[in-house]
This record gives structure tokens, C-alpha cells and sequence, in this order.
């Protein structure tokens, strides 16, 4: 069971100054009986009490010491359901403290810890520990990464964590040997947490044996400041990040003030002061450089670096004045922006989290990032969206998906568009329009062009969102994070449950998605030549409630396989900067040939006609699909010569329709309208 032993260490100036030690190797409990059960006092589940299922049995079929060790097996892809902690004999936030346990992970299974940082069951985690399948090992904090290295599988290891927790210095080592250091934005521990979960597989299974744990406090100078933890940074190249550091209070003097730099990518260092602060022992000073860091290409380290303590230059530890992270930002692919779509609606509690990090993406990558926030069952609900997303989360909200990937939660978005961003598009599209704010008509042209050869079911679309909407009945918005028991989300922990719709206005709201969830059918011939030009037309008539000064004009590129491989976002105004494209010219290899689609008439109520030019006796195809990209119509004709074709319209409800035209490798399109 546990033994508790205290050690001088030295310098005795109160009984806080002794190593507290605890050891368990199992060898005295009753195997096949539940281990808090037996020793409540040490251990416990994670709902309290044992007995439970979520009480671990002891082993005596593997051990790595004596008889027993404890055995953690689940196939559930959300782990359990034995969970127990063991709560450390204080919650420690200084000195240097060391928590060891020897692991048998199974053949093809993982295993997982956690430390917490107190006493608070599932309050805030300080680290994870996951090892898979593979014998891959990753110790993270918030899905972060700090630490990635190897573990011997189907045998037993030791497993050794030395933290200083006074300077933030955690190093991991595996059979004595060091596998790395690294800082950590929670610098407190309170609880070990034991818990078989493997995401890898859905397969954990392994013994611990022999935990132990002790600690060392610390002994301070007088007047000592450090860096105890610089935030990791990510993103793009070219983009501007704001620089973050924890200084912490390493002496027994207060911290009336600093001066703090950083340096990256061989630029002069940027040197910030702070003054008029009194930091007392072992407090932090969380501190945002005014300066941004501007991204740059490669692995580079940045270097923040804390001096001048109190006015009075060197202080007494120089080692611990300074920490570096590695900086490794991702190139985006010329042309590229990534389509992030979120489910929402106003009667979910957890969608302000979704809000907030659509804001956070349009805000950190608004020149990459295209977002749509569909809503469900309010007012703002566009119905063809919102039909058409629904079944690719599963009815499960929030929720998201990038560049039509899999569903995840919104908070994961910026992780996906990583991964997207990097990705060389098909084709670049450009947004061109004509407006008439009297009719409030909006015409919409996009033109791909692609960059490499295409074929199969390429389609287009374009997506309006608007921004500042506001409302009254349903709009108020359902907020689970009021009073902050939740944490903080963006500032909705401090306003009421539900929000009034008084105090919202929603951004990124999907007004329409045309001609479908899906793009328009047939938007290009099925073979399509790197270096071709071709262009799409849609037409809107925007609802006199909506500000045309507030939306948007998303164009997106699916591939067949329907994920989403470019898309691009304008105003209204840029977008008729930019200029309409009629969808009059055929294209052909990239290049323009004279018109010779003529379509009348149109409007047409029971017949329209189509005049060809067909001198090189190319195949002929005529296809007329509606606004939701059915093809209604279609035939293959065998003509040559100067030929009139018909297109019977008293059979197709009124409406717009998009009549394309393909002669050889040749697609033209014009919009039909059936009255």
C-alpha cells in the first residue's frame, strides 16, 4: 500500500523543506478485488468511491515487481469505463517533483495518464499521456503536442517524469533514458488519472506497477526572474501572430518591473519594458508583445528573454532568463482558400463556441478562409443548406466541416485548415458581378481556371453569407457557457442563458447556396485541359432585409469525389470590380472563340430554340438542369452545317434554368427563363 516517508534534504528551515515520497507497488492488496475498495485512503475513481466499475481490479497475471500490478483493458473508442486518480499529497506549484510507474502495454493496444492541476476532478488538465498500438508516445496539453517519442511495447518500461515546476522545465525519460524536455502552459499538479482509452484503435489495454511519486520544494534567491513558458505559435507564412510569455517571480523579492525581447528569423530583437507591477513570490506575469512576429518560411526558433529585474541588471540565475519554441508555419498553395462550414442554430446551447471560432478564423486568415455558418431550425435557416449539410454531421451540433471533410467539432477547425491550406488547387476561381441596387438583381460570373488537366463531375457553386444580421422572435441565442462553469468562450461565459436578441448579431450567416448543396451539374465538358478558362453564371434577387453591403459572394470548386478543392470569397462591390463575365464565349484550351449560341426566345413559355454553327461535324449535346442542378433535359445530336435546335419548356415549371451547349470540346452556357 502507500508509504509516506519524509527526508531531510539538507538545509532544514521548516518542515515544508522535506522530500515527500509515495509508493505502490499492489503487493499487498487481494488480487481480483477492486483496488479503491480495498485502499480508499490513496485511491479513488473519478465519481468517487470504490467498488464501482469504474474501480480497477488488481492483477496477479503480470507484474513487473512481486505479485500484482493493476490492469486497465476497454474497446470502447471513448475508453472506460475504469478510471481512477490518486490525488498527490498536496497540489504542487513549485520545486521539483518526480512521478515514475512502470507500464506493460499489450501487443496492438495503447494505453493512457493524465496529470491534473488540482484537486478537481476533470477541472483542468496539466498534461496527456497517450501511447498507441504503435509504440508511439505523445504527451500534449489542450491537443497541443509538446513531446513525441517511442515506447517499447508488449513489455515492461519505466516511465519517469522530473518536473521543475518552479522554472517549468518538464523532461520525460523511458528506462532511464531522457526522451526530451519541453514547458507547459499549466505549471501545477494535484492528481494522476489512470484511464484506458486508446483513439488510435479503439484498442487499450495494459498493466502499471510500481507508482511512485516525490518531491522537492524549492530554494529561492532573493531577487530572480524567469521565462517559464513562451505560447506555441503556428499558422501561415506572411501572417502577423502575436507573441506570449509567462515570466515568473523565481526569488523571494517582489517584481516591481522587467524587461522582456524576443528574437526570430535573424531580426533585430524586439524589447519591450514593464513597470509598475508587484509580483510577488512564485506569481506569474502573463505578458503579450505589442510587436507581432511576422511568419517566415522553415524551422526557426524564437527566443523570448526576461532582464533587468527590478532596474537592477543581471539577476542571480541567468539560465533560467530565457525559453525558445520552435516555429514551423505552413506555405499555402498559390490560389488557395479553404471552405469552412459550421451548424449552427439559435436554440443550441454549445453553438457561441461555434461562433467564436469562426470569428477567431476569419480573423487570423481572412485572406484564406471562406466561412458559412448554416443554421438550423431559427430563423435564419436557409433550407437547401441546411438539408444538404445536415447528414454530413449526422444531426450532431455544433459542428463543422472543412473543404466538405470529415465532421468535427468547430473548435478543431483551424487544425483541418492546416491541412488544406498547403494543397495545390485544380483551378483558381475569380467572383465577377453586376448589381442593380434598384432591383436589387445580382448577377454573379465565376471563372475557373485550372491548373491542371480535370475530368469527371467538377462542379461550381455560389454561396451568399451575410454578416450583422439581426432579429427579435427566435433570435436570442442559447448560451450553456453562462456564468463561466463552462469556462471562457469568447466572452458568452459573462452574458445570460439564452442571450437576448437584443445583445446578438450573427456573422458569416448562410443566406443561399445556388444552384445546390452539391454545385452546378455539368459545369464543365468531362475532360478538362490544364490552361482552360471556363466560366458559370448564377442569378440572384436578394430579399429586401438583407444589407448588400454586408455580404458576401463565395464561389467553390467540388471534385468528384465531393470535397471541396478551391473556393473564393468577394463583396458585392469587389466582386463587381472585378467584372462580370458574360457566359456567352465558349472556351477552348484556355481560349476564346467568337459566340455562336443564340437561345430564343427567352423568356419562352412553350418552346425555345438554339442556333448552331457546326462546320466540323463535332458532336452536339444540349443539357438544361434548374437551380438545384437536375438535369431535366438532355440529348445527343448528330447535325453539321448551320442547325436550329428545340427545346420544348411547356412541360418545366416556371423559373431559371441553365441551358448548356457542348460542341466537341467546346461548352457554352446561357440561363433560360420559363414563364
Amino acid at each position: 500500500m502507500r508509504k509516506l516517508l519524509l527526508t531531510g534534504i539538507g538545509v532544514a528551515l521548516s518542515a515544508s523543506l522535506f522530500s515527500q515520497i509515495f509508493t505502490d507497488n499492489f503487493d499487498s492488496y487481494t488480487a481480483g478485488q477492486k483496488l479503491v475498495a480495498q485502499n480508499p485512503t490513496d485511491w479513488d475513481t473519478w465519481s468517487g468511491g470504490g467498488g464501482t466499475t469504474e474501480d480497477v481490479a488488481v492483477s496477479s497475471a503480470n507484474a513487473s515487481s512481486g505479485a500484482n500490478s493493476i490492469y486497465f483493458a476497454s474497446t470502447s473508442s471513448t475508453g472506460g469505463p475504469s478510471d481512477i486518480i490518486l490525488r498527490f499529497a498536496q497540489v504542487y506549484t513549485s520545486g521539483n517533483f518526480t512521478l515514475e510507474a512502470n507500464f506493460f502495454v499489450e501487443s496492438n493496444k495503447g494505453a493512457y495518464f493524465n496529470l491534473q492541476q488540482d484537486f478537481t476532478v476533470g477541472g483542468v488538465w496539466a498534461i496527456d499521456c497517450q501511447m498507441d498500438e504503435n509504440g508511439d508516445l505523445e504527451l500534449s496539453n489542450s491537443g497541443t503536442p509538446f513531446l513525441t517519442t517511442t515506447y517499447p511495447t508488449a513489455q515492461w518500461f519505466n516511465l519517469r517524469i522530473e518536473i521543475d515546476l518552479t522554472s517549468n522545465v518538464w523532461e520525460l525519460f523511458i528506462d532511464n533514458i531522457s526522451k526530451g524536455t519541453f514547458s507547459n502552459p499549466i505549471s501545477s499538479i494535484g492528481i494522476l488519472d489512470l484511464y484506458p482509452v486508446n483513439p488510435s484503435n479503439n484498442q487499450a489495454g495494459f498493466y502499471v506497477d510500481d507508482v511512485s511519486y516525490n518531491h522537492i520544494p524549492a530554494s529561492l534567491p532573493a531577487v530572480n526572474g524567469g521565462v517559464t513558458f513562451v505560447n506555441q505559435l503556428g499558422g501561415i507564412v506572411g501572417q502577423n501572430v502575436e507573441v506570449g510569455a509567462t515570466v515568473r517571480n523565481l526569488g523571494s523579492d517582489p517584481i516591481t518591473s522587467f524587461d522582456i525581447e524576443y528574437s526570430y528569423n535573424g531580426m533585430p530583437a524586439v524589447q519591450e519594458s514593464v513597470n509598475s507591477i508587484s509580483l510577488a513570490s512564485l506569481a506569474t506575469y502573463d505578458y503579450t508583445f505589442t510587436t507581432p512576429v511576422t511568419l517566415a518560411a522553415g524551422s526557426m526558433p524564437l527566443t523570448v528573454t526576461v532582464s533587468n529585474i527590478n532596474g537592477a541588471g543581471a539577476d542571480a540565475d541567468a539560465t533560467d532568463d530565457s525559453k525558445s519554441i520552435t516555429i514551423n508555419p505552413v506555405v499555402p498553395a498559390a490560389g488557395k482558400m479553404v471552405l469552412g462550414e459550421e451548424a449552427t442554430g439559435t436554440w443550441c446551447g454549445w453553438c457561441p463556441r461555434g461562433a467564436v471560432f469562426m470569428d477567431y478564423m476569419e480573423n487570423t486568415y481572412p485572406d484564406h478562409w471562406a466561412g458559412v455558418a448554416v443554421h438550423n431550425g431559427d430563423p435564419m435557416v436557409d433550407a437547401t443548406y441546411d438539408a444538404g449539410l445536415n447528414p454530413l454531421i449526422g444531426g450532431s451540433y455544433p459542428n463543422s466541416v472543412v473543404d466538405r471533410g470529415p465532421a468535427a467539432d468547430p473548435s478543431t477547425m483551424e487544425q483541418s485548415f492546416l491541412q488544406r491550406i498547403v494543397v495545390a488547387p485544380t483551378a483558381l476561381l475569380t467572383n465577377g458581378a453586376t448589381y442593380n441596387a434598384s432591383t436589387r438583381e445580382l448577377e454573379v460570373s465565376v471563372t475557373a481556371d485550372f491548373q491542371s488537366a480535370a475530368s469527371g463531375d467538377w462542379r461550381v457553386g455560389v454561396i451568399l453569407t451575410e454578416d450583422g444580421v439581426t432579429g427579435t422572435t427566435g433570435y436570442s441565442q442559447s448560451n450553456y457557457y453562462s456564468g463561466g462553469a463552462s469556462g471562457e468562450m469568447g466572452g458568452y461565459e459573462l452574458l445570460a442563458d439564452p442571450v437576448p436578441a437584443a445583445q446578438m448579431v450573427y456573422d458569416h450567416v448562410a443566406r443561399s447556396i445556388t444552384p445546390g448543396f452539391d454545385g452546378l451539374s455539368n459545369s464543365f465538358p468531362s475532360s478538362v485541359a490544364s490552361g482552360a478558362s471556363l466560366t458559370n453564371c448564377f442569378s440572384f434577387t436578394l430579399p429586401a432585409g438583407w444589407d448588400d453591403t454586408k455580404i458576401h459572394v463565395i464561389s467553390f470548386l467540388r471534385n468528384p469525389s465531393g470535397e471541396m478543392d478551391n473556393a473564393t470569397k468577394e463583396t458585392i462591390a469587389s466582386a463587381v470590380t472585378n467584372g462580370y463575365v458574360p457566359c456567352l464565349t465558349g472556351i477552348t484550351e484556355g481560349k476564346a472563340i467568337e459566340p455562336s449560341f443564340k437561345l430564343f426566345p427567352n423568356p419562352a413559355s412553350d418552346v425555345t430554340y438554339i442556333d448552331i454553327i457546326n462546320n466540323d461535324n463535332n458532336n452536339v449535346n444540349v443539357t438544361v438542369v434548374d437551380v438545384s442542378g437536375k438535369i431535366v433535359a438532355q440529348r445527343d445530336y448528330d447535325v453539321s452545317g448551320t442547325v436550329r435546335l428545340p427545346i420544348v419548356t411547356n412541360g418545366l415549371s416556371k423559373g431559371i434554368y441553365i441551358v448548356t451547349l457542348t460542341i466537341g470540346e467546346t461548352t457554352q452556357q446561357q440561363k433560360l427563363i420559363v414563364q
